[in-house]
Formats: C-alpha cells, sequence, structure tokens
C-alpha cells in the first residue's frame, strides 16, 4: 500500500462496525446486528459478547448473514459467563487449517441467533469486520 491509495485508508481496517444490545439471553431469537452498505463489501472478524449477569451453562449463540445464521460462526458456548462485565470473543478458531472466513455483498444483514437460550441476562454484542468498495 502506498499513501498515493487514500481510499484504501478510508475503510479497509478492522474496525467497529456495530454495537447492539440483545435483550434477553434467554429467548431464542436472532438480533440484526448491521447490514452491509451499497456499494461495499464486509469481512467479519469477530465479535465480542458482554454480559449484564449469569447466562448459564446452557447459552448458545450463532453469528451469520440472515438465513444462514451459523456462516461465520457456528455453536458458541456462553457458559463462561457468570459475571456482569464478563466478555467473550467469538470467531473462527484457527487452527493447522486456517479459519475461513466470509465476504458478504451489499444489502446482507448479519444476525446474531440465540440458539439455545441460557438465563434472562441482556447483553452487549460489539461486531468488527472490514469493509471494502465493492
Amino acid at each position: 500500500m502506498t499513501l498515493s491509495q487514500p481510499s484504501i485508508l478510508d475503510h479497509s481496517c478492522d474496525c467497529l462496525l456495530s454495537v447492539t444490545a440483545i435483550a434477553d439471553l434467554s429467548v431464542e431469537s436472532a438480533t440484526d446486528l448491521y447490514r452491509v452498505p451499497t456499494g461495499k463489501t464486509l469481512i467479519l472478524t469477530k465479535a465480542y459478547l458482554r454480559a449484564a449477569g449469569d447466562v448459564g451453562a446452557a447459552g448458545v449463540v450463532t453469528i451469520g448473514r440472515f438465513g444462514a445464521v451459523t456462516d461465520f460462526v457456528g455453536t458458541t458456548n456462553l457458559d463462561n459467563l457468570d459475571d456482569a462485565g464478563d466478555v467473550i470473543l467469538i470467531a473462527p478458531v484457527p487452527s493447522a487449517t486456517p479459519a475461513m472466513l466470509k465476504e458478504y455483498v451489499a444489502a446482507e444483514r448479519i444476525q446474531l441467533d440465540v440458539a439455545t437460550a441460557g438465563n434472562a441476562v441482556a447483553a452487549t454484542c460489539y461486531l468488527f469486520g472490514i469493509l471494502d468498495d465493492a
């Protein structure tokens, strides 16, 4: 990258895309986190989920595009969110085979899905990714 390409500095970085309140982790439902803007593509990199209390051992969430809510991160257990202010990192786990990320196109909705209910606790999801021109 050279400084003669200033437009790449305007958007091609891993940045905070959205901060979304999840009202109740005891309700199995999907919550919209982000919609890819017109003329852009998106590579999701990670999310953080901050709990307002003990979520319980049973809670499970997934993240992905509407209609395929597991295509970014599948089953993520919430059993270590024991107290208000506990935070987990949600991201594909690298191993000997590199973790594959997806590119999302304009107008696609990114959602967090409470796949298995936990306790009646609120949470906040911080979604990160890289936006680029389509």
